[in-house]
């Protein structure tokens, strides 16, 4: 460029000829804010390219499994070492979903002691597996019969004003009375009355009756969806593994039990806003009631304060003896379930309660969304400390489980570190809810086989988790044989530890057949994800696997 001329950036901003005052202070105060956007899009530009140099480095974990096979437990447990602060911050909001977790199962109670009143089959005919032993819970239809929906035996909590309460004495009068015309009803009808229940069960239903309301309430503070029919996936090939019936099948499907239930779980799509929801409706009670035997200051919510009175009577009906035979009967096991807090029901229907980490861990609120979470994992001490911040930071992410939502997996797939896979091995005499044609046992294999065969997982590590060993444990006890619905077990030991190391085999054969050219390595661990100590200990181990792998992957060792 020459001495005479001129640089373009000068002439383009030069001011206009003959410019006055008044357009001179307007053109300034134009570059002025003009500059003030420029310098803003470029701070947005340095944080997203700081986010993404750090997303780079950041350690993806992707758990999956079946529905109910403890992806969620797992990433608690996560949560509860790795991010604690958050963590404790969410303790007190999860005592709505734990208070809906116990008032569920009285429901499920209520509903198999109105089915025996009602002599109801224990098993509808023609039920597949109606002749073996059930060993999860049916949840609520959420109906009220006429007798729990009459005025007269409402909670005092939901009374109007001025209104008394029917004593003990006018309520077993009037279930005389109807018990006594129930009976000749059913014996108009050829029908027998059953032995095993009698008045004061109906009076326990009809005063535990206001935890239906409860339920509705806290359902809508969680923001839990509507419940829906459960579509069985047999009346279709719409769905299989990861979208479509595979065919052939390792697992006698024959005599399994169908996990019938008679409606869908409570259900969320964001784990977040349901808890965030739940406690801002029990603060925004809480100021509004006192309890009736204290004072101001020890204000409750509603929920809080009817369980609280109902504490009595949830503890005699789970702990009378007639009830027990009904639910054996019925084959009804409700402390084999999530969300199981019928022993602990002093503690929980406390009105200072406070949920505690084993609470939390244990409680069941089925997410229908992806949900992300981040924690960051130190390594002081370690060989890997001196490495900088390269993977410290983790991205979590629980998937959904069931049939209808494994599409959403495949997404996931593409730049995903780790798979922590969720295989329940106690469930291999149990069916899908959404198939009834297919073995629980043998969709986790299905699913398996999926994720060892993709291409996009080649260089993911896979750590599979054979959850639920308690539960298996505690099914063998009672006698029900594994050859019987996996006859490649043949004459093996009935015992625990043969059966994990039989499917262990199965599912590390599976790998082989899918490796890549070179081979692949899988890490596999016996789990019971509930038990918060023993499960510290696997995610230890875990996460170094996973630290290790990434660091080799990224060139630093």
């Amino acid at each position: 460029m020459g001495a005479t001329d001129v640089d373009p950036f000068e002439y383009l901003t030069r001011p206009p000829p003959n410019e006055t005052p008044e357009e001179r202070t307007i053109r300034e105060r134009k570059e002025v804010e003009a500059k003030k956007v420029s310098d803003q899009i470029d701070e947005e530009i340095r944080k997203e390219r700081a986010v993404m140099k750090k997303q780079q480095n950041a350690v993806r974990v992707l758990l999956l499994g079946q529905s109910e096979s403890g992806k969620s437990t797992t990433l608690k447990n996560f949560r509860m070492r790795y991010a604690r602060e958050e963590w404790q911050a969410e303790l007190a909001s999860w005592r709505t979903v734990i208070q809906l977790n116990l008032i569920r199962s009285v429901l499920s109670i209520l509903d198999a002691v109105q089915s025996e009143l009602d002599n109801d089959p224990a098993e509808p005919p023609g039920t597949p597996g109606a002749d073996e032993t059930e060993f999860l819970h049916t949840p609520t239809d959420g109906s009220t019969s006429p007798a729990l929906a009459s005025p007269a035996f409402n909670h005092p909590s939901s009374s109007k004003p001025g209104q008394r309460r029917p004593s003990v004495s006018s309520i077993h009068r009037q279930l005389q009375s109807k018990a006594s015309s129930s009976s000749l009803r059913k014996d108009a009808l050829g029908g027998k009355e059953s032995s095993l229940l009698g008045g004061q069960h109906q009076l326990l239903k009809l005063r535990l009756a206001p935890l239906r309301r409860v339920e509705t309430d806290l359902r809508r503070q969680l923001g839990a969806s509507a419940d829906d029919e459960v579509v069985d996936g047999a009346a279709s090939d719409e769905y299989g593994a990861l979208g479509q019936v595979d065919a052939g099948s390792s697992v006698r499907s024959t005599g399994l039990r169908r996990r019938t239930t008679a409606r869908k779980e409570v259900s969320v799509r964001r784990l977040k806003d349901a808890l965030s929801g739940g406690d801002r409706a029990g603060k925004s009670k809480g100021h509004s009631r006192t309890n009736s035997e204290g004072s101001g200051d020890d204000a409750v919510d509603e929920a809080t304060d009817v369980i609280a009175k109902c504490k009595d009577d949830i503890k005699a009906l789970w702990m009378d003896e007639a009830v027990r035979l009904v639910l054996k009967k019925r084959k009804i096991r409700l402390e084999d379930s999530a969300g199981f807090f019928l022993d602990d029901v002093d503690r929980i229907a406390a009105r200072e309660y406070v949920p505690s980490d084993d609470d939390v861990v244990r409680a069941r609120l089925r997410t229908l969304g992806v949900q992300e979470y981040r924690i960051t994992v130190d390594q002081p001490g370690s060989v890997l400390s001196g490495l900088g911040a390269t993977g410290s930071e983790w991205l979590l992410y629980d998937v959904g489980g069931s049939r209808t939502m494994r599409h959403a997996w495949i997404p996931y797939f593409e730049n995903i570190t780790a798979i922590i896979f969720l295989a329940p091995v106690s469930c291999f005499d149990e069916r899908l809810l959404e198939d009834s044609r297919i073995n629980r046992l043998e969709d986790s294999f299905l699913l398996w086989r999926h994720v060892c065969s993709s291409k996009l997982l080649q260089k993911t590590s896979l750590i599979l988790f054979m959850n639920k060993c308690d539960l298996l444990k505690r099914k063998l006890k009672m006698g029900v044989k594994v050859n019987k619905y996996l006859p490649s077990y043949a004459d093996r030991p009935n015992e625990a530890g043969h059966v994990v190391k039989y499917l262990k085999e199965k599912f590390r054969d599976i790998v082989k057949a899918n490796a890549p050219e070179g081979g692949r390595v899988a890490y596999y661990y016996a789990t019971s994800v509930t038990d918060t100590k023993t499960t510290y200990t696997t995610l230890k181990a875990v996460k170094d696997i996973i630290l290790r792998d990434h660091l080799k992957n990224a060139d630093f060792v």
